[in-house]
């Protein structure tokens, strides 16, 4: 008997339609492994078994009526906790919406399901997606599955785990300052934020509006290249004012030559403070397998790249102080009893409600805003994001994509960075690219020397350029898994799943 997660998304969906399994069969097999996992991992807060057989039921009733299949048949797939699929919570990992039943599906979600996908369940997160760790949930924190005693990244922790651990094929996370690079390059999977506007964000629970992207997580980049295929389909969405038609096969060009391109290279960013050597010799190792392949590796400059976190921890808490207002526990959401007066309620509602770093974000958005001190530092952060987005069109006139770290270090323990300030810090390599909104991808590099933790590198490339950015973190693979998937994979992951 062979085990689900020995498969990718292209062969899974193939095996469905060519009738060597069922998607029934492969759903029980991913329900399976959840059960066998995640008491160790806890990547989930729901798991839809109803929603999984009744998807997987449909695509084999499809496929025994001819009718031809989504190219993600009978994929397991998980989603984020703040993305909304009718018939389950929809919580963001916080008591605030503990018990909100989602009214309707996101376009994400609704499009990995048209392609065909099972969804599987709702993925754990850092409490309306305010952290790199997925510490900050309000019902559990997630591990590593490397390290159980390590954490696996945020704010998109769960979904990254999930993948790692072999309990889903793909996965959904969002990305607002590196939430899907970072968990992926902790957790040892491939990890894509697409181009700003490429994939709707209608019915995912907004932190920053100009920051925020969904994108696909998998254990190899065909199938982020599958996922993002499903994700464009249909063209721009109407309910996303920001939605743009992605007129592109991402497969298309997938395993294309990489021979006379260039690779720009940031001297300063391999530099950077905090960097540990393992990641640093990884990402160097990365530069010159793409050499390897017949690319050319040029030195590029972003000088107000240093200034990216500050301008981020200016912008996205104010967004995030305009988006979290909505919830004062009167419509929906968690609301104080036994109160005086409405106010009362309301105030009460929210300290309560929310936890600890969803109200320190907040408040400092709050006073960000405030009369005096808009001008003082929100202003400045607008001009200094103007600043790096021509850093970048600069860079990009001498370089097809930039290599860099996708994060700092390998995954640490919990509890072990307890000030906010080492913990932003996390998102150093990738903060600036959700300030310009260009796409990047976190490709996997096999594990670190010193930790024997996974470690990762991250390409990423002009707007839009999304499947350009694949071609390239395919070359990687290339190099470090030429048999496609991760290097490597946790050794518990074979527990359950396996197919009849």
């Amino acid at each position: 008997m062979a085990s689900f997660d020995q498969l990718s998304a292209a062969q899974i969906a193939a095996g469905v339609a060519n009738g060597d399994f069922t998607a029934v069969e492969v759903a029980r097999a991913a329900l399976d492994a959840v059960g066998a996992r995640d008491g160790e991992v806890k990547a989930f807060l729901q798991v839809s078994a109803d929603l999984a057989l009744e998807a997987a039921e449909k695509t084999d009733k499809a496929r025994a009526a001819g009718e031809k299949l989504g190219p993600l048949a009978g994929v397991p797939v998980a989603f984020k906790d703040n993305m909304n699929l009718v018939g389950t919570r929809t919580t963001c990992a916080s008591r605030m919406l503990a018990n909100y039943e989602s009214p309707y599906t996101a376009t994400c979600v609704q499009r990995m399901l048209d392609a065909g996908a099972t969804p599987v369940g709702k993925t754990n997160m850092d409490e309306f997606a305010f952290g790199s760790s997925t510490e900050s949930s309000a019902f559990h924190p997630t591990a590593n599955p490397w390290d159980t005693a390590r954490v696996p990244g945020g704010s998109s922790g769960g979904s990254a785990a999930a993948v790692a651990a072999g309990e889903v094929t793909v996965s959904l996370g969002s990305d607002t300052g590196g939430s899907i690079r970072q968990p992926a390059s902790l957790c040892g999977v491939v990890g894509m934020k697409p181009t700003y506007g490429a994939v709707s964000r209608y019915g995912v629970v907004a932190f920053g509006s100009s920051l925020d992207q969904a994108g696909p997580f998998g254990r190899s980049v065909e199938d982020v290249a599958l996922a993002m295929n499903a994700l464009t389909a249909g063209g721009s969405d109407p309910w996303d004012s920001t939605s743009q038609l992605v007129d592109v096969d991402f497969l298309a060009h997938l395993n294309d030559s990489i021979e006379g391109r260039r690779v720009g290279i940031v001297p300063a960013l391999m530099e950077a403070a905090g960097l540990t050597d393992e990641v640093r010799d990884a990402v160097i190792a990365a530069g010159r397998a793409l050499q390897d392949q017949g690319a050319e590796l040029v030195e590029v400059d972003l000088p107000n790249i240093a200034s990216a976190i500050a301008a981020y921890y200016v912008i996205a808490p104010c967004e995030a102080f305009s988006n979290l207002a909505r919830f004062d526990g009167v419509r929906y959401g968690y609301q104080e009893q036994g109160c005086a007066t409405l106010a009362e309620q309301t105030s009460l509602s929210r300290a309560h409600g929310f936890g600890e770093e969803a109200k320190r974000r907040q408040m400092l958005g709050a006073y960000l805003l405030s009369s005096g001190t808009y001008d003082k530092y929100y202003y400045p952060a607008q001009q200094v994001r103007t600043l790096i987005t021509a850093d970048y069109a600069r860079a990009y006139e001498q370089c097809d994509v930039i290599l860099m770290p996708a994060a700092p270090r390998t995954a640490f323990k919990f509890g072990e960075l307890s000030d906010p300030t080492q913990m932003y810090a996390s998102d150093l390599f990738t903060i600036s690219n959700n300030i310009v909104g260009n796409g990047g991808v976190s490709v996997p590099l096999g594990l670190g020397a010193q930790s024997g933790l996974p470690v990762s590198a991250q390409l990423q490339g002009p707007a839009f350029a999304d499947d350009r950015l694949l071609t390239f973190a395919r070359a990687i693979e290339r190099s470090f898994s030429p048999d496609g998937g991760a290097p490597v994979a946790p050794a518990f992951a074979g527990k359950g799943g396996e197919l009849a």
